[in-house]
């Protein structure tokens, strides 16, 4: 990107200038570091609040030269295998499942394909970068030759990203909720498929912001039914009254990508927020903030 005419010097230039100070006792010193480019000080306590806004800001500044203006989110297992290494599993369930990395990967085939027709701004893959689910989903886009994004996280065990993810629209995150914001701040619609507590915590995390009318309604699809029944009762929330019967229509169950991608084409009310949450409001007490 061209850099802007300015008068004063550009932050840049002033950090090579400040390289090639003499060494002296006070150059030496960290107080002489210009803040910027102090990594010690940018890392302190007090500056979590600076560095949760440039987590914000860079993603958002490069979607933005990029034109993305929206996305279609996968959420899913990182441990679910490509079918022809499925006999590598630690279970005969996981193995099984490995069937939704074929859809995963379709899926994010035709929805490339869809995202093209507008020069890649609309319809952006978006998955967490990793292997399993999110590596069909990287590798889908690749197939319809398009890029996808992805949002990658520090972790403990972390692997790099999977070799599918397009290296300009791949991040890295140190807090999990500016990851968040940016996996759903652009969304048109989000698929679920088989995975665990991260994938779990996702999920719920969405149809919470939904049913409580923080987000718009769009469609929230979760890919094999047997699985998603067999790990949560659905029924019995609303039957304890916990959540509404209406609740429930919140998401759709699906097994194909194409019928993911019907429902989505056929989805007319993607980024409206609801007039009224879908919570009861005559609870006392009950707020969404």
């Amino acid at each position: 990107m061209a850099r802007k005419q300015n008068t004063f010097p550009n932050a840049e230039d002033d950090i090579t200038r400040a390289a090639g100070v003499p060494d002296t006792p006070q150059t030496r010193s960290p107080a002489y570091r210009l803040a910027f480019a102090d990594d010690d000080f940018l890392c302190r306590d007090e500056l979590r609040a600076t560095r949760i806004q440039l987590e914000m800001l860079k993603p958002e500044l490069i979607l933005a030269e990029k034109g993305i203006e929206s996305t279609v989110v996968m959420f899913g297992g990182a441990r679910i295998p490509e079918p022809s290494r499925k006999d590598e599993a630690r279970t005969e369930t996981l193995a099984e499942l490995s069937k939704y990395y074929d859809q995963a990967r379709e899926f994010a085939r035709l929805m490339t394909i869809k995202s093209m027709e507008s020069y890649g701004r609309e319809d952006v893959i978006v998955t967490g970068g990793g292997p399993g689910v999110m590596e069909a989903g990287n590798r889908g886009a690749a197939d319809a030759g398009g890029a996808s994004m992805s949002l990658n996280i520090v972790l403990p065990h972390e692997q790099a990203p999977n070799e599918y993810c397009t290296p300009d629209l791949c991040f890295n995150f140190h807090y999990f909720a500016t990851r968040k914001i940016h996996f759903l701040m652009r969304a048109k619609a989000i698929t679920v498929f088989p995975g665990g507590f991260g994938t779990l915590d996702e999920l719920f995390e969405t149809l919470t912001l939904i049913q409580t009318g923080r987000m718009g309604r769009m469609p929230v699809l979760l890919f094999g039914e047997d699985f998603w029944r067999k790990i949560i009762n659905w029924e019995a929330l609303a039957d304890a009254g916990t959540i509404s019967a209406e609740d429930i229509k919140l998401f759709h169950f699906v097994e194909t990508a194409a019928q993911a991608v019907q429902i989505i084409e056929d989805f007319k009310d993607i980024v409206e927020p609801l007039d009224e949450p879908l919570i009861d409001s005559t609870l006392p007490e009950q707020s969404v903030s």
